[in-house]
């Protein structure tokens, strides 16, 4: 891999709302080693999330990326599909405790985890994906297997096959086709559920202060003069705005609070051929409705992956994280690979993430829009002009931006001797929800000799 020059510096990019601050970070990185006779190339992005990584844990969450990463380029070196490397860098994700997906998700609100994943691969266009799915050590195994199955064909008598299941019927299909289940006490560590039983708490909290809002309200309204209500949760009289809502606002998804993380984990890579795959995978949110579904299993929303064609001069593949139900909403994975086949795909996915997320008229509602996206883009190019080889050479675009506190990423080639890691912060100033951070890098993928 030749990893292209550029500035290491941090600029402020213009923006179209003063409420979006963009910072572009251009990787600088020396030039690997020569090639070896024989080897295979291909290159692979990871992310641990986008929410918010604390100082204690930096260690841990890039560690398991530089695993995730190794992984994957040890399947692309033995000339494994894309697929099965971005499913391998998902597993290791996956098994990490972590990070918020399969071992140690969030727990529900009755105590149960319950995971959301998807794949997508570039070359078929093929994707699978599960949902609320409780009893699997890893959930993107089973939608990697979906994937798969469904490449074979219809079914007897014609049926079409599922290419996304949930719940039980995502259990049993799994069990049923030689995926192993797991103990459902072995997939919580003590990690989740200390981080349930604080968030639980939390909410208990939230209820009694909303309560005696309500018990407020309408005491005002029938003129009980001379009653004071007081908070059964706290001791003092309770607070109320004109919106309704309590004054002591109880944030189960803040940056102080380190247990109530959003980061979901994926990867996108591209192999020798170039074919690009994508995949992504969840616990989901801490505390939520017991059958919900996020990003990470909705087509279009958690991954994206396409290979170059007719209408695409570019291979896109696209993983993203955050907020599920603004990712939803927004359909971010298929907007970034859409916006990528421009000529600038910096520009082009710090405009989606300001138009078409953070400035999306399907959240003008929210307060602030959380979430990012790892993508890479790639193309067949000739070689490098002082080169007297004219060895193809496959030029690979790899970046990462986030609305979140931070988020954690992994970057790995088939030649490097081992995987860079790196922990994206907000500026100091910027405001979660309202800002963007970008940065990544480019490399040139070079044929190796036969």
């Amino acid at each position: 891999m030749i990893m292209e020059k550029g500035i290491s510096s941090v600029e402020v990019l213009p923006s179209k709302s003063s409420q979006v601050t963009a910072v572009k970070v251009v990787v600088k990185e020396p030039e690997t080693k020569q090639i070896q006779r024989g080897k295979r190339v291909g290159f692979v992005l990871v992310h641990a999330g986008a929410g918010y990584h604390s100082e204690s844990k930096a260690k841990e969450y890039k560690h398991v990326c530089k695993r995730a990463c190794q992984k994957a380029i040890e399947k692309l070196q033995a000339g494994a599909l894309a697929t099965d490397a971005v499913t391998a860098a998902l597993i290791e994700l996956e098994d990490s405790p972590f990070t918020n997906a399969g071992l140690g998700s969030n727990l529900n609100l009755l105590g149960e985890i319950e995971c959301d994943a998807s794949i997508m691969d570039g070359k078929s266009l093929n994707f699978g994906a599960v949902g609320a799915l409780s009893g699997i050590k890893n959930p993107v195994s089973v939608a990697n297997r979906l994937l798969c199955e469904g490449q074979k064909g219809k079914l007897s008598a014609g049926r079409i096959p599922p290419c996304f299941l949930v719940g039980e019927g995502a259990y049993r299909w799994a069990v049923d086709h030689g995926i192993p289940a797991c103990p459902p006490g072995i997939m919580a560590t003590r990690f989740s559920l200390a981080a349930f039983k604080r968030n639980k708490r939390k909410l208990e909290l939230a209820e009694k202060v909303e309560t005696d809002l309500i018990q407020l309200k309408k005491r005002r309204q029938s003129n009980e003069k001379g009653s004071r209500v007081m908070c059964s949760a706290c001791g003092r009289p309770p607070k109320a705005n004109d919106g309704g809502k309590g004054g002591d606002q109880i944030e189960l998804y803040s940056p102080e609070n380190d247990s109530g993380t959003l980061d979901t984990v994926g990867a996108v890579v591209v192999d020798q051929e170039g074919n690009v795959a994508a995949a992504v995978s969840s616990g989901g949110l801490a505390l939520k409705h017991p059958g919900r579904v996020g990003q990470a299993a909705l087509y279009g929303c958690g991954c994206w992956a396409e290979n170059t064609g007719a209408h695409t001069p570019y291979s896109t593949a696209v993983s993203t994280s955050g907020c599920g139900e603004h990712l939803v909403r927004t359909i971010l994975a298929r907007e970034c690979s859409c916006a990528l086949q421009t000529e600038d795909a910096h520009q082009a996915l710090l405009e989606t993430m300001q138009n078409k997320f953070i400035g999306s008229p399907f959240l003008a509602n929210e307060d602030g829009v959380l979430g990012g996206v790892i993508v890479l883009r790639s193309c067949r190019c000739s070689a490098e002009p002082e080169s007297s080889q004219e060895k193809p050479t496959l030029l690979v675009e790899f970046l990462w931006s986030h609305t979140t506190e931070s988020m954690c990423v992994g970057y790995m080639s088939a030649q490097d001797g081992k995987a860079k890691t790196h922990i994206s912060r907000l500026p100091p100033g910027a405001v979660a929800g309202q800002s963007v951070a970008i940065e990544g890098g480019v490399c040139r993928l070079e044929s190796p000799e036969s």
